[in-house]
């Protein structure tokens, strides 16, 4: 649950997600992404400027760290190695990366897995 802007709100955000798949089932790692996706639309929408004087918020260690998927189709298993240094890699085959999952681009948790098909 979230909304925006703090100090005056417009917009309030509930995201229930019901037999949640996956691992972990945690309101911050299912819910909350969603949410954000919500909210920033709704920024985007309502043209909610940035108010100057924010505070920045700060993560502490618990916070899980987001961060987006790197392209390494195409590329050898060595090279695809040094780009995905911040993930856990299953590899399955030999010679170049002919799919990943998931996708490049794609926004994960530093230090879960990538998935490399190799041919």
């Amino acid at each position: 649950m979230g909304f925006l802007p703090a100090d005056d709100p417009e917009v309030v955000v509930y995201i229930a997600v019901d037999n949640a798949k996956g691992i972990t089932q945690y309101g911050g790692t299912i819910a909350a992404p969603l949410a954000k996706k919500v909210m920033l639309s709704a920024i985007d929408i309502l043209q909610i400027e940035k108010r100057e004087g924010e505070i920045p918020k700060e993560f502490v260690y618990l916070d899980p760290v987001y961060v987006s998927v790197p392209d390494v189709v195409g590329d050898d298993l060595k090279t695809a190695q040094k780009k995905l240094k911040d993930f856990n890699i299953k590899v399955e085959g030999s010679g170049h990366i002919l799919y990943q999952s998931p996708p490049s681009g794609t926004k994960i948790v530093k230090g879960d897995t990538i998935r490399l098909y190799l041919h």
